[in-house]
């Protein structure tokens, strides 16, 4: 068995490399400073040894000096692991015949990988330990070049494999990099925990294996993203882009359950869009998050400004990590009114981000990046309390109580400590539970079925009313509206633009009016701009509306100032 000796004057430092080398099957040796080291390289005759530069009485390029005098240490394998990196030290080590220099902190596969060399390097350990080694090797090959969850190539050896494919392909011939992202992953390990989120990759990586010819070269890249190296050209890429969207989305069975996940492909081409393999990843990658952007479940190919645009998500996102802390959020309100009547009964509240350098940044910008990087969960409490709050503040000042909605991320409601959350706020803020309404969308809904029907029983038994926001864009199943206690469906605002006209459209809002109805659901319309519009919604008795032709989203010192004008008329009414 290949003994190694680990001199390290660091207790900690030492126990996690000896622990890691001892499960790689090493028969290992620690000292604790340069003297121990010594006495034991000349007792034992160590294979290979790592040592440690800065230690106490004797450092470690006095222990090399010592070892490479006397014959019996002088051709042992010698690999420093230090922290000091300039290339004086590195110069030094390698004049006293250290062979090889690691920089702390190193990772696992760069350890291992150095000492898969140096051992590579012994043809007289070859001998002596024979089919003992070669299995080692391969075992530290296999670290090195393999994802430990899904067996696939990592990016080391895409490298590899991309160096060999881009040497041999002929002059009429692309070499296409896919990165496949997974869409809203996290929200799987928040709800289902992070083995479920394991199983659910590796099961993505079959399938996409399953979809790909023996030339194709599938890896894995991070926890939710995957690379393709492909040699066709560019129609049949397309092709297979759209082919594995499909095959993502359909259902994964993972343990008794059935999960639903969508992916984003981003494409990029050698030498087109570039002559390394890190550049075309990283112009695949931005192509993903542009789709990503657009909701995911889609494909792009890589064009040029689209670094440049990703470069302006990362400068944004890390203005958004401060955001919060400085007070840059406010909350705005745009009224609901009944249609019936014509009075204010509620207000939907949209965050809005003006920034003190860009001026307001659009939501559909900002929104994605804080689900993305789980920003929203804290955003989202800030956004209760603060509508929460100015509940009180309105009721305190003498209006009716207003049914305010806050839409509800996928993240938050994946949260296991959301109900105690928005019980304290409303505790805090003293109102009524059943004037704060939230909105989730019916992609959220169907993302985990059974959880998310535990988790608004728990938010219903609390007094709150949901609603679902933009009714007939998703799914639109009626087996949830069956099987969730629901109060309110809100039509989206693509089934109401033109509805006195349109046809079509206004066949659809009549029979989501009517099913609302049958199922004891009030029913808001989104985006009602035209009296056409409103007429025609109060007509066919559609309880709510919101819109511009009601109002724009208001602050909320505008919104009080609005309110309290109509609510005067009402009153002299």
């Amino acid at each position: 068995m290949t003994k190694i000796l680990v001199i390290e004057d660091e207790q900690d430092v030492r126990d996690n490399v000896l622990e890691l080398l001892e499960a790689e099957g090493f028969n290992v040796l620690g000292a604790a400073n340069g003297q121990a080291g010594v006495q034991m390289a000349f007792q034992e005759s160590p294979d290979l040894i790592l040592c440690d530069v800065i230690m106490p009485h004797l450092d470690g390029y006095g222990v090399l000096e010592v070892l490479r005098r006397n014959a019996s240490t002088a051709t042992i394998p010698f690999i420093f692991m230090t922290a000091k990196a300039d290339m004086a030290d590195l110069r030094l080590g390698m004049e006293l015949g250290a062979d090889d220099y690691l920089t702390k902190p190193c990772t696992p596969k760069e350890l291992l990988r150095a000492i898969a060399v140096r051992l590579r390097k012994q043809e007289m350990l070859a001998e002596r330990y024979g089919t003992q080694l070669r299995q080692a090797e391969e075992r530290l090959n296999h670290l090195v070049y393999y994802d430990s969850l899904t067996n696939l190539p990592n990016r080391l050896l895409l490298q590899e494999h991309f160096e060999q494919v881009a040497a041999a392909r002929a002059t009429d011939q692309r070499v296409g990099v896919m990165v496949i992202g997974l869409d809203r992953l996290s929200r799987i390990n928040e709800t289902l925990g992070h083995s479920c989120g394991d199983l659910l990759i590796k099961a993505v990586g079959d399938r996409l294996a399953s979809h790909l010819e023996s030339s194709a070269i599938l890896g894995h890249l991070t926890a939710d993203k995957f690379a393709i190296l492909l040699q066709r050209d560019r129609l049949s890429t397309e092709t297979l882009a759209k082919d594995l969207i499909d095959a993502t989305a359909k259902p994964f069975f993972i343990g008794n359950r059935e999960l639903f996940i969508t992916s984003s492909i981003g494409i990029s081409f050698y030498p087109q869009h570039g002559a390394q393999l890190d550049n075309l990843i990283q112009c695949a990658n931005a192509a993903m998050n542009q789709v990503k952007q657009r909701g995911g479940d889609g494909w792009e190919i890589f064009q040029p400004g689209m670094n440049a645009r990703s470069f302006s998500d990362f400068m944004l996102e890390t203005d958004l990590r401060y955001a919060l802390e400085r007070d840059q959020f406010e909350v705005y309100y745009q009224p609901r009114v009944n249609l019936q009547t014509g009075q204010v009964v509620g207000a939907e509240a949209l965050l809005r981000w003006p920034h003190p350098d860009y001026g307001f940044v659009s939501p559909t910008q900002f929104i994605p990046l804080a689900e993305a990087n789980g920003l929203i969960v804290p955003i989202g409490e800030w956004v209760l309390q603060t509508v929460c709050q100015q509940a009180r503040r309105w009721q305190d000042a003498g209006y009716p109580p207003l049914q305010l909605a806050v839409n509800l991320s996928g993240r938050q409601l994946s949260e296991a400590s959301l109900c105690q959350r928005i019980d304290r706020i409303i505790r805090q803020a003293n109102i009524a539970p059943e004037y704060l309404e939230l909105e989730l969308t019916e992609s959220i809904i169907v993302q985990d079925v059974e959880a998310t029907l535990t988790k608004l029983n728990q938010l219903t038994d609390l007094g709150l009313q949901i609603s679902i926001d933009d009714f007939g864009t998703g799914y639109s199943s009626l087996n949830y509206l069956k099987e969730f206690s629901f109060h309110c469906l809100k039509i989206d605002r693509c089934f109401v633009r033109g509805i006195a006209s349109d046809s079509k459209n206004s066949a659809i809002a009549i029979a989501i009016i009517q099913m609302a109805h049958g199922l004891d659901l009030r029913v808001v319309a989104e985006g009602v701009e035209t009296e056409a519009e409103r007429a025609f919604l109060r007509q066919h008795q559609c309880d709510e509306m919101q819109g511009y032709l009601v109002s724009k989203p208001l602050s909320a010192e505008q919104f009080e100032a609005a309110f309290r004008k109509i609510h005067l008329l009402h009153e002299a009414s």
